[in-house]
């Protein structure tokens, strides 16, 4: 899957099979539900997980603890927009499934 299959699976009631904890977190944030992405993701290990993981707390509005998951994720804080690293987030995982 790519990312615009992955995006136009925003539209789904049901995340798509078979995607790894941090991109079924992912998914679920893309949709809005950041409840659920977060109780995912917060159980997880790993930086893929701590990379979803930061971005839903800069979603949230707290960066302090964007900035804790980013270190864990040894990810750079982004300049770009939530929207634009959502895509990136999304681009990678699917990428390194692949």
């Amino acid at each position: 899957m790519n990312l615009a299959g992955f995006r136009r699976s925003l539209a789904d009631e049901v995340p798509p099979r078979g995607h790894p904890p941090p991109l079924v977190a992912l998914w679920y944030g893309g949709k809005g539900n950041w409840d659920k992405a977060h109780r995912i993701v917060q159980d997880e290990n790993g930086s893929d997980a701590a990379w979803v993981h930061a971005w839903l707390h800069r979603v949230e509005g707290d960066p302090s603890n964007a900035r804790y998951w980013y270190g864990h994720a040894g990810k750079p804080e982004p300049a770009n927009t939530t929207d634009a690293e959502w895509a990136e987030i999304a681009t990678a995982l699917l990428e390194s499934k692949a």
